[in-house]
């Protein structure tokens, strides 16, 4: 049974002409447990997506259509009072850059424990042992005098972790990482993802990462959905779409990756660049496209799936024409 479900969710924002598209017709769903990655080119609709999981909307951007369900509610049409209890309690969020997600002039041992009073009745002093307990969870070293230094005092691997321990304060059932990788080093990257991991196993959380980078998610995530221009082209158990990928798109994307097991293979990188949002009735990546033909000109492909491999594995779905391997791919 799915915890978290998203169904034909579109986004549009406000212009002068009226709503243009930014997320169109996605679809997926989160089981207790599980990790799905959403991947794509920047400004493909990956964090816009998961800011709408959350009701999160810029004053211009506004939802058009769609459910996200978490049990049996619709947060798209719950009432802000009751969201407001279901975001940081419920459904949590590590954001991409550890610095801006963190208040400059608060100790950082306070914003957890200011967490915690928002959706809990415990006093100051309860909160502030629960929030040295989580800063020891996730590895922090020194946590007293951590617990009492500002965010400027700490390193870009260490805020994360801040963020992290706030995140899994309220024990949520769902946790949301917008690229919580993207402003660390490699190393500290590698840190970061394998305590991730860990949390998730001990936890039970079900985890939804954002990304464009292919190596942090191969190794992170059950399962992967790739989205080009708004919408998503493939979809299914991330070992088979990054192994044997079907749209060409994902296949450019594998291309484009560094692959240390092969000396000499270079990157190729995928020519033209992503239109501003989703094309109607037509297949957006078909300018970029060497296999393009009329048909992925004037209609849209639908995102359809083959049988899973195994039981309660994910379908392998492409909405592609002419997927890799197909006769007039070749």
């Amino acid at each position: 049974m799915s915890l978290l479900q998203v169904s034909d969710l579109s986004v549009g924002v406000r212009t002068r002409q009226g709503i243009r598209p930014i997320v169109s017709d996605v679809s997926f769903s989160l089981r207790e447990g599980e990790s799905l990655a959403l991947i794509g080119e920047s400004g493909c609709g990956k964090t816009t997506t998961l800011r709408a999981v959350l009701g999160l909307f810029a004053p211009s951007v506004v939802p058009v259509a769609g459910r996200v369900e978490f049990g049996s509610r619709d947060l798209l049409s719950m009432p802000p009072r009751q969201l407001r209890n279901v975001r940081g309690n419920r459904i949590a969020v590590i954001w991409q850059d550890p610095g801006s997600s963190l208040d400059p002039v608060m100790r950082v041992g306070d914003q957890i424990a200011e967490t915690i009073r928002a959706h809990e009745t415990v006093s100051r002093q309860a909160a502030a042992a629960r929030a040295r307990e989580l800063m020891a969870k996730v590895e922090l070293p020194d946590v007293d005098r951590l617990f009492r230094a500002y965010p400027h005092e700490l390193s870009g691997g260490q805020r994360q972790r801040i963020g992290i321990a706030s995140a899994i304060s309220m024990n949520p059932a769902v946790l949301l990482a917008d690229e919580p990788t993207t402003a660390l080093d490699v190393t500290v990257q590698a840190t970061v993802l394998e305590l991730l991991a860990a949390l998730r196993a001990e936890l039970g959380l079900a985890m939804l990462l954002v990304s464009h980078d292919i190596a942090v998610v191969a190794n992170t995530c059950d399962s992967i959905a790739v989205m080009y221009a708004g919408r998503i082209v493939e979809s299914g158990p991330t070992s088979r779409v990054l192994r044997q990928p079907l749209h060409q798109y994902t296949a450019g994307l594998v291309a484009s990756a560094p692959d240390i097991d092969h000396v000499g293979r270079r990157p190729r990188g995928i020519a033209g660049v992503p239109p501003p949002g989703s094309v109607a009735g037509a297949c957006s990546f078909a300018p970029r496209c060497a296999a393009a033909s009329d048909r992925c000109r004037s209609e849209l492909p639908a995102l359809d799936g083959s049988p899973a491999a195994r039981a309660g594995e994910p379908a392998h779905a492409v909405a592609c024409f002419h997927p890799v391997g197909s006769e007039h791919a070749a």
